[in-house]
């Protein structure tokens, strides 16, 4: 029930960024290849889609405890809300982060059915990591934003500082990454996965530059897709043992 709701939300959520976006991603070279821009897919389509997997959604959380399925909405409401945000706020790549925050704590509910103080250092690290990287990704738009009327980060600081900011942030993720062995008493394993994932914060900022954005789809892609896989499988396994 727990991945299926993750999938159900990521579709709604991906689905309704193409949709809001489509006229803004026709016109950018980034990404006017979107299936939507490109005539792929219709708008209508996306749409139906984003309604019928919020309906499923909602649907599945009720069967599985009564907190989870009141608060669908709310996790709803945060990770469509995302896909607005950048016509009026800088700040639209805390509210990203902010929707991948909510997994650690929806995962605890699931389970427990109840909050706990430890998910919310995970989600915490989460926030920070996502936001993080999503400035990082965000570089490559700076002009088109600042041309488009559009906020981001580094439309609004520019790239460098676009970078450092990018910088505190995972540097305050490796700090909430850290806080959990102060309530939870882990093994040896988390331990290397939290190493392991703060080697993996700094080699991306390694590969980005201000006057060098060559590498930042490896940086966004490959690298914390590694590092949240094997920081994931550490920590199961750290708890499994």
């Amino acid at each position: 029930m727990m991945l299926l709701c993750m999938v159900l939300a990521r579709n709604s959520a991906m689905a309704f960024n193409r949709y809001l976006d489509r006229d803004i991603d026709a016109k950018n070279p980034r990404t006017k290849q979107r299936d939507i821009p490109a005539g792929r897919i219709s708008a209508t389509s996306a749409l139906i889609f984003t309604i019928i997997n919020c309906g499923l959604f909602v649907g599945v959380t009720w069967f599985i405890n009564p907190l989870c399925f009141y608060l669908s909405p709310v996790a709803l409401l945060v990770v469509l809300g995302y896909s607005a945000t950048k016509r009026f706020t800088a700040l639209c790549h805390l509210v990203l982060g902010l929707g991948l925050s909510l997994a650690p704590i929806g995962a605890y509910l699931v389970v427990t059915g109840h909050f706990a103080l430890t998910p919310l250092f995970f989600s915490l690290a989460v926030l920070c990591w996502v936001s993080g990287f999503d400035i990082i990704y965000a570089m490559q738009d700076e002009d088109f934003d600042r041309s488009e009327n559009l906020h981001s980060i580094p439309a609004y600081l520019g790239k460098e500082n676009a970078l450092k900011f990018s910088t505190t942030l995972h540097i305050l993720s490796a700090i909430f990454i850290v806080m959990p062995v102060f309530f939870i008493h882990p093994g040896i394993l988390y331990y290397i996965g939290v190493v392991f994932f703060c080697i993996m914060l700094t080699y991306q900022h390694r590969l980005v530059k201000p006057n060098d954005l060559s590498q930042v789809n490896f940086a966004f892609m490959t690298t914390n897709g590694i590092a949240s896989v094997v920081f994931a499988v550490l920590f199961l396994l750290d708890r499994l043992f």
